[in-house]
């Protein structure tokens, strides 16, 4: 029977990683399309990309395909090839990380969920079919220069903190499926304005734009390919930036800059910083924005509680944390969260 999940350690995965003699190029791509059956769907795809030693996070629903990907850069041709070869992601856009290491994953997973895009809409009537038109990188531009222009950034506040476009609205929320609504609330007497709606690589701003439509907006865009697209194709063609700071990735480099504006603060001192990191120890995991000088006094931990804990003997620690599984913070960055762990008025 062949291989369909891993079954390696995440530590010894992450070791292999590193001895790897070979470039790494990470990707992102999404497709909203119906598939009738999503975990043979899911498994056909694990077999093939496995065998190209491809890495990283997808998700498989009924409605389409969300990855975030890293693949060896000599077998890039090969799974173009594959992926290409599926009707419904041939010549599907490929976004290219724009800071890469090539260490962005470790192991492959692919996961099947009820959507690709937790939303939130059970609205039967609801359709992907009628979306907003796309801005590509030079039309962003020339209508962020409109005083006119709405531009509504789609991601979560931990985003927006570390860099956003010029004149972007934020949508006070922590998660998507919340954002939904309160973005078409807080634009209400907007309807027939020009709204750009944007992301980090294309696919919630594209539901997004959907559902504003569905609102009863008139004119709704989002930008092609997200943040990731926008900084390729701007670097391509020589054109300034409209999006300042860095760029958060959902992967171990947690960021990509984009310009060298430093917009953000640290959570514990309030120094210029946008350099996230995930709290050392490991019954916490809190994702949180931490200078160097405070990296270094608090070992990479969140408050002094925690640095307290991660220099404690490993097996007194193993005791403490018994029944807790923080896994999951390590994207959990609710605001709620970070007032009473940081003490800070972020």
């Amino acid at each position: 029977m062949s291989v369909l999940h891993n079954r390696v350690s995440n530590k010894e995965l992450k070791e292999k990683l590193y001895q790897e003699n070979f470039p790494r190029t990470t990707i992102s791509f999404y497709q909203y399309f119906l598939i009738p059956h999503p975990a043979a769907f899911r498994d056909a795809m694990y077999q093939q990309l496995n065998a190209l030693q491809v890495f990283g996070r997808i998700y498989i629903a009924s409605e389409g395909v969300n990855a975030q990907i890293s693949v060896p850069t000599h077998l890039f041709e090969k799974f173009k090839s594959y992926l290409y070869s599926i009707p419904e992601l041939n010549q599907i856009r490929l976004n290219v990380a724009v800071n890469d290491n090539g260490k962005s994953f470790w192991v492959l997973r692919i996961k099947v969920r009820e959507k690709i895009v937790a939303d939130g809409i059970d609205d039967p009537t609801f359709s992907m079919e009628n979306k907003g038109k796309y801005v590509n990188a030079q039309q962003m531009n020339e209508l962020l220069e409109l005083p006119e222009t709405v531009v509504i950034d789609m991601r979560n506040h931990y985003e927006f903190e570390v860099g956003h476009f010029e004149k972007a609205i934020e949508i006070p929320s922590d998660t998507f499926r919340e954002q939904l609504p309160m973005a078409a609330d807080m634009m209400k007497d907007k309807k027939d304005a020009n709204i750009i709606m944007y992301c980090t690589g294309g696919i919630r701003c594209e539901k997004a734009s959907a559902y504003m439509l569905h609102q009863g907006f008139k004119n709704v865009f989002h930008l092609e390919g997200g943040v990731i697209h926008y900084a390729n194709k701007i670097k391509e063609a020589g054109l300034e930036s409209k999006f300042k700071g860095k760029n958060f990735v959902f992967d171990d480099r947690l960021g990509e800059k984009i310009t060298e504006d430093v917009i953000a603060k640290c959570h514990q001192c309030g120094s210029p910083c946008d350099t996230h990191t995930n709290c050392k120890n490991d019954g916490c995991h809190l994702l949180f924005i931490q200078c160097s000088s405070c990296a270094e006094k608090f070992a990479g931990c969140c408050t002094q509680a925690c640095t307290d804990i991660v220099h404690l003997p490993i097996e007194k620690q193993i005791e403490l944390r018994k029944g807790i599984d923080k896994g999951q913070q390590i994207f959990n960055k609710s605001k709620q969260r970070l007032r009473p762990r940081l003490g800070k008025d972020l």
